[in-house]
């Protein structure tokens, strides 16, 4: 498996530079919003969005400002995301750090949203980045529409695969795809090549976001994550759909009052799994996941030789094989 700083290197130069950029990007005239926007700042994680958006205009030409701000409209549009995300789901936790509306209550958190969805919308049109805007508007439509498919399925849990692959594809994928297709919009006005940037994009994502549901899985000592967490919160994953379509109408039957009913009952929860990996539903996750994964490496196999190139083939192999 490659290692993220190795993966990084060809855009050393760009990460470092963006940091700096992206907090004056934040800034605000607010002394509450500025001590807010340091903390979002500070609790950043693997920063795979703009090191796509950057390898990507790497790998197609040279870097320029349009990049820097595409990596921040990425990123801006992005946190607001979550923001509100944890205000919906009336979390107190985002990768180990206490989340916005536990520390300053949801009406600050969803006015902090807010203020971050209006950054993208004047950052683009300061700088008539209209392109960059389309694709990061396009992206929150879709995880808009994901999140809203997802709960509207959920409550009577009959996601079929081709919902589930759909609701994964805006969800998760639509924002992958937006970080190619900002760093390809950012060096070239071919239409052809951005839309192969984001085809690329969203194949990546999907095989991140099964990669994901694998997780559920896998051993505690492996991935240093609870198991079951997705049976417990009620979702549809790959391994558990493709359980359900291939189980006798008992098993079936079993399964789904589990998840509905019996989800914080671990050793319920266990003996689903066990009935999932028994079915098969882990192999036949893992194989969408590499056709997936195949399908991005084929599209990048269409561009010219290079170190950026070089290193989001390293990055598709990353998602795939990492440990969390």
């Amino acid at each position: 498996m490659s290692d993220l700083n190795q993966i990084k290197l060809p855009i050393k130069e760009e990460m470092d530079a963006f940091e700096p950029k992206f907090r004056s990007y934040m800034a605000s005239n607010v002394a509450l919003l500025d001590r807010i926007t340091y903390y979002i700042i500070k609790r950043k994680g693997k920063q795979l969005r703009p090191m796509l958006v950057f390898l990507t205009a790497k790998m197609l030409g040279e870097t320029n400002e349009s990049t820097y701000r595409g990596a921040a409209l990425i990123e801006l549009m992005h946190t607001a995301t979550l923001v509100h995300d944890d205000v919906v789901d009336d979390s107190d936790q985002r990768r180990g750090f206490f989340s916005l509306n536990a520390l300053w209550k949801n009406k600050v958190a969803v006015l902090v949203g807010d203020y971050l969805l209006s950054k993208v919308l004047l950052l683009s049109v300061e700088h008539e980045e209209y392109q960059l805007l389309k694709i990061v508007s396009t992206a929150v439509r879709e995880m808009s529409e994901g999140e809203l498919l997802q709960i509207e399925k959920a409550r009577r849990l009959d996601i079929t695969e081709d919902i589930y692959f759909e609701i994964i594809r805006q969800k998760t994928a639509s924002l992958i795809a937006s970080c190619c297709g900002t760093g390809a919009a950012s060096v070239t006005k071919d239409q052809e090549t951005i839309d192969k940037m984001i085809a690329f994009g969203e194949a990546l994502g999907i095989a991140f976001q099964i990669k994901d549901d694998l997780f559920d899985y896998e051993t505690e000592a492996k991935t240093g994550k609870p198991t079951g967490i997705d049976i417990k919160e009620q979702k549809m994953t790959l391994p558990l759909i493709y359980a359900l379509q291939n189980s006798s109408k008992k098993d079936k039957r079993f399964m789904i009052n589990v998840v509905k009913r019996h989800n914080r009952d671990r050793k319920k929860v266990e003996q689903v799994m066990q009935m999932v990996k028994t079915t098969g539903g882990m192999d036949y996750a893992t194989s969408r996941m590499n056709e997936y994964h195949k399908k991005a490496l084929d599209i990048l196999s269409e561009f010219p030789e290079g170190i950026a190139k070089d290193s989001l083939q390293k990055l598709t192999y990353y998602v795939i094989s990492r440990t969390k």
